[in-house]
């Protein structure tokens, strides 16, 4: 199952080689509560966006290259056994934690831009089934959302769907300039609600919120007015809002201008999002 030497993951640690192996990656997921299971397509830290929060070192443009889905699915299924028949969790999580929370695509890049997104969901897929887990460990996909007007990203979504999968679809920012100061794209809000609506139409999804301070200060009024409309115009499609704080160091240029926003601050911001728009919101500082 890769390295066996680690100690006790943590929730500031969030390494895409923690267990030697190069798809599987375990993480300390304090909004899964649990044990995730990553699955990082973009093994050479390319992404076509490039967000200013990102722990991903030496990040770059780009695209990931040809996934090896023999080697994904022994390290998949090498993985699950020392979860479900090993004794991973008791090794490697902290007690309340020692448990199977979900497994993600998420990782060092845009999962969907890989030309085998969809056959990566099904070989996950059955890898859970090869356990008894299908259908009993969720299975989510952590996206920027960028490409979902794509048919094959749509045939990938439907697969997931398949499998009672779900979609976390990030929205940090809604205007135009929080965007491009946030996630370094020119991708407009009414692009990325189209967007959004493809994905939305084929498989659950949330929105996902990184909401933080900035050289001391909060977003803007207008930044808050045009995320608040965003969601509020959205609201028939998506499950709710997973807002969270910063947690993790960033390792992009501008990193010292970021800090968490205060927990109080945070949670206010979530009640005011519920209040306006209706939507239920998840909370992680």
């Amino acid at each position: 199952m890769g390295d066996t030497r680690q100690e006790l993951l943590s929730f500031q640690e969030h390494r895409h080689d923690g267990a030697g192996l190069t798809y599987v990656y375990p993480v300390l997921s304090r909004r899964a509560g649990g044990l995730s299971i990553g699955v990082n397509l973009n093994v050479n830290r390319a992404c076509n966006w490039t967000c200013v929060y990102c722990q991903v070192e030496n990040l770059r443009r780009g695209g990931p290259p040809p996934v090896d889905l023999a080697l994904l699915e022994r390290e998949m299924t090498d993985f699950l056994r020392g979860v479900v028949a090993g004794d991973y969790l008791e090794r490697h999580l902290p007690q309340g934690f020692r448990r199977l929370a979900d497994i993600a695509f998420s990782g060092e890049g845009e999962p969907t831009s890989a030309a085998e997104f969809r056959e990566t969901v099904a070989v996950v897929g059955a890898a859970l089934a090869r356990f008894g887990l299908q259908g009993k460990v969720p299975l989510r996909l952590i996206t920027n959302g960028s490409l979902t007007h794509r048919a094959e990203v749509q045939e990938g979504l439907l697969q997931l769907a398949a499998l009672a999968g779900e979609v976390w679809f990030k929205l940090d920012r809604a205007d135009a300039k929080g965007r491009w100061q946030t996630n370094a794209t020119r991708q407009s809000a009414e692009q990325a609600y189209v967007n959004l609506r493809a994905c939305a139409e084929r498989v659950p999804t949330w929105l996902q919120t990184c909401w933080f301070l900035h050289e001391g200060r909060p977003p803007d009024m207008e930044a808050c007015a045009a995320y608040l409309a965003f969601v509020k115009k959205a609201a028939p499609l998506i499950q709710g809002v997973r807002l969270y704080g910063l947690a993790r160091a960033s390792r992009q240029v501008g990193a010292e201008a970021l800090a968490p926003l205060p927990v109080a601050d945070l949670e206010a911001w979530g009640a005011r999002i519920r209040a306006d728009t209706g939507v239920l919101v998840w909370v992680s500082p």
